[in-house]
């Protein structure tokens, strides 16, 4: 078929790849043109022992069926050994499967420090260690796939299990926060929930679901997601048994609450309201700025002021807005409103107002007409930002954060804090086609 996702040429580790789950995704990404690193310590579920031929069997099943691969019995401790093997071997790595996992399941109350540690160690710390090693490597070549492995126990909770959900959980985190910091080097990250029969779910479900479980029913959505077609990075899919979802945070409306009355009382009058998922909008954070809108217009405790009047197209102007660095960030952003501008309304529905310097610009996205205006300090909107010329540069090509920008005093929002935290669908606007 010629739109068969193939992985010729490329470079793959696979942890924990000697059995179960970790099998399955080595054998189909080297039956797709894949090298393999196939990393396994061998050791038993509970993480102690290590027996080499747990890796060496796989290995020969991928040579075998004409795939290439190598064996690598390092502990997912020791991340930039496993690392050096692909690169000593191959020359590259581009795909990162952190498959590895212990269970010593104990009660909160039984648990004791080794139980915690041990788990920390070849869970968190483990992904930990081998993205590390990874990371530069993709950086530096632009191109990357990592697929980290969370767990249901993480993201619900399962008891005597607290170590292992806090380190399943914690690797969500991670790969949320590296999905955002990998993506100017086309290194994507996802995040996997599988349910599979394996030796690690052997001791809590019964045989005849542990066979119907199989691993070859979750690979499939592995290789997707380390394949270089894959549109998407930060995701968390739950999957097992050729079912697939993916999951999101949800997070209620709220109760807002005069800061002067204040009081545990009022929390307690307010708190069904608060954990209210039905009865009113909630919304669908991704990211820190997410949460301050909310948080920043009880503080403002103030309406949107009505929309502007004027909807009058960008002026050609020799003001002193033109001579600014800014200059060719807002006529990119004037230009890209007659293609984008509409859907970009269409979603936002408000009305900006720049102040860069002593130099104004009103972006305006109410209506069927967008527009920005140069010169305009009188026109209602719904947000204003005051930022110096040098830093909205600065933001706009990214070497700025605006979240940072704004904690640090130097982007001063005013005005409807939930339209401003979508401040980045505008800012892509500026960066287009801007040459500075």
């Amino acid at each position: 078929m010629a739109d068969t996702l193939r992985f010729d040429g490329q470079v793959a580790i696979v942890t924990g790849a000697g059995g179960g789950l970790g099998r399955a995704y080595a054998l189909l990404l080297a039956s797709r043109g894949a090298k393999v690193v196939v990393n396994d310590l061998g050791g038993k579920v509970d993480g102690s022992g290590a027996d080499a031929r747990a890796a060496d069997k796989v290995v020969e099943e991928i040579k075998a069926a004409g795939g290439e691969a190598t064996p690598n019995y390092d502990s997912v401790e020791n991340g930039d050994k496993i690392v050096k093997t692909a690169m000593d071997t191959w020359g590259r790595v581009d795909i990162v499967i952190n498959n590895a996992g212990i269970l010593r399941d104990r009660s909160f109350l039984k648990m004791t420090d080794q139980d915690w540690d041990l788990v920390y160690k070849v869970h968190l710390l483990g992904t930990y260690r081998v993205s590390k090693a990874a990371w530069p490597i993709m950086r530096q070549q632009k191109y990357g796939r990592i697929v980290n492995v969370s767990s249901a126990s993480g993201l619900y909770g399962n008891e005597g299990q607290g170590n292992y959900a806090a380190m399943k959980m914690g690797i969500a985190g991670l790969s949320a926060t590296l999905a955002k910091e990998g993506v100017r080097y086309d290194v994507k990250v996802n995040t996997i929930a599988p349910i599979a029969g394996s030796r690690m779910t052997a001791s809590v479900m019964p045989p005849d679901l542990v066979e119907a479980l199989k691993p070859e029913y979750v690979a499939p959505v592995v290789a997707f997601l380390a394949h270089a077609s894959v549109p998407e990075s930060g995701g968390i899919f739950e999957l097992g048994a050729g079912w697939v979802s993916r999951l999101r945070w949800q997070r209620s409306r709220g109760g807002f609450f005069q800061l002067a009355s204040f009081s545990p009382e009022a929390v307690r009058d307010k708190f069904e309201e608060i954990s209210d998922f039905d009865g009113h909008p909630t919304s669908y954070p991704t990211s820190n700025n997410d949460a301050f809108g909310e948080i920043m217009s009880n503080l403002e405790g103030q309406e949107a002021p009505p929309p502007p009047s004027s909807t009058a197209s960008t002026p050609t102007s020799t003001s002193k807005e033109s001579l600014m660095a800014s200059a060719p960030l807002f006529e990119t952003m004037a230009k890209a409103l007659k293609n984008e501008g509409a859907a970009l309304a269409k979603k936002i529905n408000g009305n900006y107002r720049f102040v860069v310097d002593d130099g104004n610009w009103v972006l305006d996205l109410k209506g069927a007409s967008p527009s920005l205006r140069i010169g305009d300090k009188d026109s209602p909107v719904d947000v204003t930002l005051r930022v110096s010329d040098a830093d909205f540069v600065q933001i706009v090509t990214g070497k700025l954060n605006s979240q940072q920008a704004f904690m640090k005093g130097k982007l001063k929002i005013k005005g409807n804090m939930g339209m401003a935290m979508k401040l980045e669908s505008i800012l892509k606007l500026a960066r287009t086609k801007a040459k500075l």
